[in-house]
């Protein structure tokens, strides 16, 4: 799909509307492979007794696997997606192969895991019929975000997930209608950013590089223009915009939260803006470590969590106190936060699309305002 495409709701759910209406007919001796391979798979999996995950997030939905499955004991490791994946090369460079699966953002797979060879495709081990059709899922395809397609797999899909925020007592949200917005001079110096070099806003980067009318000329004017504040700790800028020290943040964390708990801050809706909004996975993808001492273990959990009730589960369990919306079509969306669900005939891009994955430019593009600046 060329990322000049501008998708809506509508157009997706009508491009395999049909598809989800009916059930999926198996052949009775499918039906006896998958079931076949499922027993199989959690006979070997019982006897290796657990799997290692090193994930950004989503911890307590794994909990849920435990319940259901008692003999495997998943090992979550949990932090910074740049610092597990730093572990992980570290790890095999040493010859220590001691992870199964890794949980986070496309970004850390694609400048550390795959050009480390670290992975093995993802798509090799999905077997289940309703993981493994399709059309159950929002582009009416799996969502992978590398180019081959096959190592790592979104199963989030936000929408307007480019984590810009305001502070309520300083910004009218209704004063932006565009990016283009952003670079009013009344905004000068009231804004504070994570270094542009920084992975955790590589969805705002990934969406104003390469949107056709934002691009590395709109970044420049943003992050090097407007007097931008540059930090490196996504809650301490958080307080500050809550405290009013600023009036715009870009990779703020916790603001859903943040708000809930009744301070001045919100996240911005760009979803009628002039460029429209993303759908990213944000930190929801998910990784097969080749090597992984546990193979059997973790195709049985990539399965599970990609199946409709494990995604409900993703739905479900609250994630630093958000509930984010599955890339699954075929199941309600009762649990997603208001600000999470798609509207129907809204623009949206998919973040996730392999020409948006090469991060390299984007990264240089951040070092050169960054060098300019200082």
């Amino acid at each position: 799909m060329s990322f000049r495409l501008r998708m809506t709701l509508g157009v997706i759910q009508l491009a395999f509307g049909s598809l989800l209406l009916g059930d999926h007919f198996w052949s009775a001796s499918a039906r006896a492979d998958w079931k076949k391979e499922w027993e199989k798979t959690l006979a070997a999996a019982k006897k290796e007794g657990q799997v290692v995950l090193l994930m950004r997030r989503y911890e307590g939905v794994f909990a849920e696997f435990r319940k259901e499955y008692p003999e495997i004991k998943v090992v979550t490791i949990t932090g910074r997606g740049s610092d597990l994946g730093n572990r992980i090369v570290a790890e095999r460079r040493a010859g220590k192969f001691l992870v199964d699966i890794y949980v986070g953002g496309p970004y850390t797979v694609a400048s550390s895991l795959i050009p480390a060879k670290a992975v093995d495709p993802i798509s090799d081990v999905l077997f289940l019929p309703e993981v493994v059709d399709e059309s159950k899922w929002i582009t009416g395809k799996h969502r992978y975000t590398d180019p081959e397609r096959k190592y790592n797999f979104a199963f989030v899909a936000n929408p307007g997930a480019t984590q810009i925020a305001y502070n309520t007592k300083l910004v009218d949200p209704k004063e932006f209608a565009s990016y283009q917005h952003f670079l009013n001079p009344k905004w000068k110096g009231k804004i504070v950013s994570m270094d542009p070099t920084q992975s955790y806003i590589g969805a705002t980067t990934q969406f104003m590089y390469y949107h056709p009318q934002l691009g590395p000329e709109f970044m420049k004017q943003f992050f090097g223009g407007m007097d931008v504040v540059f930090a490196r700790d996504n809650r301490q800028m958080t307080d500050w915009l809550a405290a009013g020290k600023f009036a715009i943040c870009v990779g703020c964390l916790n603001v859903a939260r943040a708000r809930k708990q009744g301070l001045p801050v919100d996240d911005f809706i760009t979803t009628d803006w002039k460029e429209g909004s993303g759908i990213s996975a944000g930190g929801g993808t998910i990784s097969l470590m080749n090597q992984a001492p546990h193979p059997n273990a973790a195709k049985l959990l990539i399965n599970w969590f990609l199946s409709p009730k494990g995604q409900l589960a993703l739905q479900k369990i609250a994630d630093e106190g958000e509930h984010h919306n599955s890339g699954r079509m075929d199941i309600p969306k009762d649990d997603v936060d208001a600000d999470h669900k798609l509207v129907e005939g809204k623009k949206y891009w998919d973040q996730n699309q392999a020409e948006w994955s090469d991060v390299k430019p984007i990264v240089q593009l951040g070092k050169e305002i960054m060098r300019i600046k200082n």
